[in-house]
């Protein structure tokens, strides 16, 4: 399944540059810009970041955890062993992982919202495809009409501070970062209200439809046949681009997530320009020309939660008083390179890496935890089974 893993993998940048904004600064979280960084460079950065990236990564990594859990059942059903449980104790390993990492780490984690939201999955599993279906556009529409009467109904005024007050909130959420355990801890606690609401509203109804989506495409077996000549990958990108980029153009000009509206549009079109990216990543991958495309990405893929929590640790490392104290200090590009090459380091490292052992570290101790008993470690000549490809995403933006 190297273009599962790939996919995967291409979806690990795109994650970590919509996180890294939010680990450098506390200015995005209270959705406001820092005015230290309001040059026209400055501004263009960030207006590409919103049509391109944010919201659209999050989207393609729901959806590959559920495809992924249909290897999960099929890894389980080879074993001779009892789905349930097995899922049980993988959704709660999950869940502590996504808990230590918000209480030590990051405070974006969305680790949590898929553990809770797979419990959902889990008692859907033996739906049938056109039901799974319906479910995913139910939910997608009760999140887009509670969007729709948010923006038309409520007064955001009553919620969300005034310009100068997000403002100090952002300078002193920046000061946290700039602090030691104490004061990070501190402010991941004080974000856990907002990322509850956050999972409840949003993320955790988007992320179970798209799980939905992605298990009947599991089921079907839809990226384990592709060549990248099927006519249908051209399809995709001639609706997914222009839709899904008109999308991401309102959400960008209304003000991003600072706009009820914009956030709509950009919900109820991120799937179609996340489709379009795999699309063409499908038939870059499988061109003999660009093949080694998928041969670079797929090794971060198939460790995907280690370097999901890598990338964590990276910005915990550089950004905080806990390391280095940079945060407030780079600029939306210089974002944007460090990002890229914190990527290009977890290419070269999870290739490596693989050469000798069959799981990322992360994934082997999820693994162990899953099958109740302790996996083998070191590689054989032969790649890792399949059933081990479990993505884990990424921010309340991405």
């Amino acid at each position: 399944m190297l273009d599962v893993d790939a996919i995967r993998g291409f979806a690990l940048f795109g994650i970590f540059a919509v996180n890294v904004t939010f680990m450098a600064s506390g200015y995005p979280g209270n959705l406001v810009t820092d005015p230290d960084f309001g040059s026209g460079l400055d501004n263009a950065v960030r207006a590409f970041s919103s049509v391109f990236i944010d919201m659209k990564f999050y989207v393609l990594f729901s959806f590959l955890f559920g495809y992924s859990f249909t290897l999960q059942m099929a890894a389980a059903s080879r074993a001779g062993a009892a789905f349930t449980p097995r899922m049980l104790r993988r959704i709660g390993g999950l869940f502590v992982l996504g808990a230590l990492h918000i209480v030590l780490i990051y405070g974006g984690d969305v680790l949590t919202t898929y553990a809770v939201a797979c419990l959902a999955l889990l008692l859907l599993r033996r739906v049938t495809d056109r039901t799974a279906i319906r479910i995913a556009l139910a939910l997608y529409a009760l999140v887009l009409l509670s969007l729709l009467a948010s923006a038309f109904l409520v007064d955001r005024s009553t919620f969300v501070p005034g310009e100068a007050e997000a403002l100090a909130n952002g300078e002193r959420a920046t000061q946290a970062l700039l602090g030691g355990w104490e004061a990070n801890i501190g402010e991941h606690f004080a974000g856990l209200p907002l990322l509850v609401l956050q999972a409840v509203t949003l993320q955790g109804p988007t992320a179970l439809g798209l799980f939905l989506l992605g298990m009947v495409a599991g089921r079907r077996q839809w990226l384990g046949r592709v060549t990248g000549d099927e006519p249908v990958l051209r399809r995709i990108q001639w609706i997914g681009f222009p839709v899904g980029l008109l999308g991401a153009i309102v959400y960008t000009a209304s003000g991003g997530n600072g706009n009820t509206l914009g956030v709509a549009a950009s919900v109820a079109t991120a799937p179609l320009l996340a489709a379009a990216y795999v699309a063409t990543l499908l038939r870059i991958m499988h061109h003999p020309r660009t093949s080694a495309v998928r041969t670079a990405l797929a090794p971060a893929g198939r460790m995907a939660l280690t370097n999901y929590l890598g990338q964590s640790v990276a910005g915990l490392i550089v950004f905080t008083g806990i390391g280095f104290g940079f945060a407030g200090r780079l600029s939306p590009l210089a974002l944007f390179g460090f990002a890229l090459a914190v990527f290009a380091v977890q290419l070269t490292l999870s290739a490596l890496w693989l050469r000798r052992f069959r799981y990322g570290p992360v994934e082997w101790v999820l693994r162990w935890l899953t099958n109740a008993r302790r996996p083998a470690f070191v590689a054989p000549t032969a790649g890792p089974p399949a059933d081990e490809k479990i993505p884990a995403s990424p921010s309340s933006a991405g």
